[in-house]
């Protein structure tokens, strides 16, 4: 066993040795930037969904894996001599300090509400600071979210100048509309299936439907990722608790007619319901 030091310094050095050309992992060598992103982004959910869970020994396991990752790109980084992880912290330390002048400095902010403004008006000035030419309200965020967050973001930026509804309820209208756009469209993809454009048109309007979808958990202060993540648990649950009833009666689901398959959701959603 190695004799590490403890804590980040140990982290840090099993790093080291994990991308050594000579001694190292070859799966951990030949990584770049591109090809660890989609690992990232993976524990990053994988986080999150611990906390769905409440299990916090899971929390504390994804938690480790998401910050190797950090570590990861900060080794590779290091490699070509761009920084290192103690460059990451300092960064990072100096961003929380400089973007909280109500609790480092002698600024005051009344609540939560001024302090997101605040923040938001910081980070324009950073971007103004660096030079940055894109002075859109909606600059600065970033083309790599999740598609789901940042059309959020989006909608939340345009609204510091003034561009939203006031309410849920012509948010509800929209949606209506817009999906009234898409049955026509999908009218227009079944009168001529080969046709590209009518696709492309098809594609736009539930693009337009997902978009106020967004906005409506928005204003309904609902976050869209938790609550995709409520559903598609909900879908899982009652879909497997259908499994398992039809394979109690001697059936298998995909042997069934649909009608039958819906007879089987009924029966998990009312068991849900302990009726």
């Amino acid at each position: 066993m190695l004799n590490l030091p403890p804590g980040i310094a140990g982290l840090l050095e099993i790093m080291a040795r994990l991308r050594d050309p000579q001694r190292g992992c070859p799966w951990d060598v030949e990584q770049t930037f591109a090809t660890i992103v989609p690992y990232t982004i993976e524990e990053a959910y994988e986080v999150a969904d611990a906390v769905d869970r409440g299990d916090r020994d899971a929390l504390k396991d994804e938690l480790g894996d998401l910050l190797l990752q950090v570590v990861f790109h900060a080794r590779m980084a290091q490699e070509e001599g761009a920084f290192g992880f103690d460059d990451v912290v300092a960064a990072i330390s100096d961003k929380m300090v400089r973007r909280h002048p109500h609790v480092f400095g002698e600024a005051s902010v009344e609540d939560a509400q001024a302090q997101t403004a605040a923040w938001e008006e910081l980070k324009r000035r950073e971007r103004e600071a660096a030079g940055e030419a894109d002075a859109s309200a909606l600059a600065g965020i970033a083309r790599g979210l999740p598609e789901w967050q940042r059309a959020v973001k989006l909608q939340k930026r345009a609204a510091t100048v003034g561009f939203d509804w006031p309410a849920p309820t012509p948010v509800i209208a929209k949606l209506h509309e817009e999906i009234e756009e898409v049955r026509a469209e999908f009218d227009a993809v079944a009168a001529a299936p080969d046709d590209a454009a009518a696709r492309d048109r098809l594609e736009e309007e539930i693009g337009d439907v997902l978009f106020v979808c967004a906005n409506l958990a928005r204003h309904a202060k609902v976050d869209v990722g938790a609550a995709l993540r409520r559903a598609n648990l909900k879908f899982e649950r009652r879909f497997r608790a259908m499994e398992l009833q039809a394979a109690q009666d001697g059936m298998a689901l995909a042997e069934l007619p649909l009608e039958r398959q819906d007879d089987y959701w009924e029966q998990a959603k009312r068991a849900e319901r302990g009726e």
